[in-house]
């Protein structure tokens, strides 16, 4: 169940003691950040609004609250359309909101970005990211997780490792497939809007690929977990553009599923945060948004397949040849556009509708 959580309280057995723990400066950073620790300990806590699951993030709020003793993280472990209107809401009625958004809905995130509601930081963590995960000093991509197919192994022995295989699989075989196929809904799912206008942007060939998927009469979800347990008990045989860090994980657990990363191309997606502009512990974010980029948070956020963005922590990266990462920045504004969304959803109805007359 999501819910706001207070992690201190939970690991409160675990925790270096405030009285008794100094908060040291990390290594290289400038010696003015030593008044920004002081200042986050005076406002002694900071307010997250995320959509990463709190059992993935509790080591690492453990790992910061060591760091920084007296600075509890309140975590509201938020689905990424109810952080959006909470968000918002809270931020006109200048009610009490987040310090620090993080979100894995790219286009929301910017949009709130571009319409004001984030502050600038120049992070000291910055030199070591990719230009492509830092949107003005405001948004920070702090994961470069893969988009992935998830099959069930006992269904389907040898599965596709393309999208043109995929497709090929799928009109072979649709008959056996009808009804065991499973995606994101583009119409309910941000996320799955999101990567599904990415393919097409990829490639011509998604159209054909989507027409492919709607004739098996597909499954629609509005998040992965539907998708991967119906893979796992075998009522699914595959679920196309999942997010590859919950398949990883799950797959870990349980050996009836399989994880495919397409090797002609793989979306590469960022969850993205931001330090609200009246953000009401401005400096314990950037402390947290700092601890996140470190080498540090990078290495215990990819123990949990949250892949890091950073090129020098430790973690599963694909080749550069097969990676296409969504970049940070105002080219996701255009699929917010309500026009472009409509003609969008209108031919993806109109695929699925046509998929369903066939016999």
């Amino acid at each position: 169940m999501r819910r706001v959580i207070q992690i201190l309280a939970a690991l409160a057995s675990l925790a270096i003691p405030a009285a008794t723990a100094v908060a040291e400066r990390p290594t290289g950073y400038p010696r003015s950040y030593d008044q920004l620790i002081a200042a986050a300990q005076t406002e002694r806590q900071v307010v997250v609004y995320a959509n990463a699951d709190t059992s993935e993030m509790a080591p690492l709020i453990l790992a910061f609250q060591r760091r920084y003793p007296g600075v509890t993280v309140r975590y509201a472990d938020l689905g990424s359309n109810e952080m959006y209107r909470r968000f918002v809401a809270e931020s006109r009625a200048r009610k009490p909101s987040a310090d620090l958004v993080w979100s894995s809905a790219m286009d929301q995130q910017v949009k709130l970005i571009n319409d004001g509601f984030a502050q600038a930081y120049a992070s000291p963590e910055k030199p070591a990211l990719p230009a492509s995960a830092v949107w003005k000093n405001m948004g920070f991509g702090i994961t470069a997780e893969p988009i992935a197919y998830v099959y069930n192994k006992k269904a389907i022995p040898r599965p596709p490792q393309s999208h043109a295989a995929l497709e090929a699989m799928l009109r072979k075989d649709r008959r056996a497939l009808t009804g065991k196929v499973a995606t994101f809904d583009p119409a309910r799912s941000n996320t799955g809007y999101l990567y599904l206008t990415q393919d097409f942007a990829i490639t011509g060939d998604t159209g054909s690929l989507v027409e492919a998927i709607a004739a098996t009469r597909p499954t629609l979800s509005i998040t992965t977990e539907p998708m991967l347990r119906g893979v796992a008990e075998g009522k699914l045989s595959i679920a196309y553009n999942v997010i590859g860090s919950y398949a990883v994980e799950r797959a870990r657990r349980d050996p009836r599923i399989g994880v495919i990363f397409p090797q002609d191309y793989t979306i590469i997606m960022s969850r993205i945060a931001f330090i609200a502009r009246e953000a009401r512990h401005p400096a314990a974010a950037k402390l947290f948004l700092d601890f996140l980029l470190s080498r540090q948070g990078q290495s215990l956020l990819a123990q949990h397949s949250l892949w890091p963005v950073r090129t020098d922590a430790r973690g599963r990266r694909l080749p550069a040849t097969q990676a296409r990462p969504i970049r940070v920045g105002p080219q996701l504004l255009v699929n917010l556009d309500r026009l472009k969304q409509q003609r969008f959803l209108r031919d993806w109805n109109a695929a699925l509708a046509s998929g369903a007359q066939q016999k």
